[in-house]
């Protein structure tokens, strides 16, 4: 993947949950359904301006789903700890993901839940974009933490390329 091509996907990932975002600060009722209008309406509106290819605005929101999804999942065990999600110290955040994800533990926490997949964790894939945090390798358990949304790397120890996030107090690892 080229360097401008992961440049277009992370301003559109960024884009996407800004717009998402702002259609529910807009929204009189917040549901699982505002959230799905949302996430629909981002997308095409990332299409519509050029900002990504169709199939582009699709892989990414589906990344913005996930993300929302391993959030409502965090919330639903009764944490309330954004920085427990993102496992980075909050400083170190871009400030407009941070505004991102603390609005929707602020203002969306039920509506989030019913995003929820289950007790099965999210897994990322290497090439995926992921917000801010820490993701641990399922091969050898090796962690990489992003200080940025960024596209995820195979893992730098074994070269596996599925991970799920950490949550918690910092652990040991690589840093993005």
């Amino acid at each position: 993947m080229t360097t401008e091509r992961q440049n277009r996907e992370l301003a559109g990932y960024r884009k996407m949950l800004s717009r998402v975002l702002k259609s529910l600060e807009d929204a009189e009722h917040k549901t699982a359904q505002t959230l799905q209008e949302a996430l629909a309406t981002a997308k095409e509106k990332a299409v519509e301006l050029g900002e990504l290819t169709r199939e582009e605005a699709e892989r990414i929101g589906d990344y913005v789903r996930r993300d929302l999804r391993d959030l409502a999942s965090y919330l639903e065990h009764g944490e309330n700890d954004l920085a427990g999600w993102l496992r980075v110290d909050l400083g170190l955040i871009e400030a407009e993901i941070l505004d991102f994800f603390s609005k929707a533990v602020d203002t969306s926490r039920i509506e989030l839940a019913q995003w929820q997949q289950g007790p099965a964790p999210v897994v990322y894939r290497t090439g995926e974009i992921t917000p801010p945090g820490t993701l641990r390798c399922l091969s050898c358990g090796e962690e990489i933490h992003f200080q940025r949304a960024a596209h995820i790397p195979p893992c730098p120890k074994c070269h596996g390329t599925e991970f799920v996030r950490v949550h918690g107090v910092e652990g040991e690892g690589a840093s993005r």
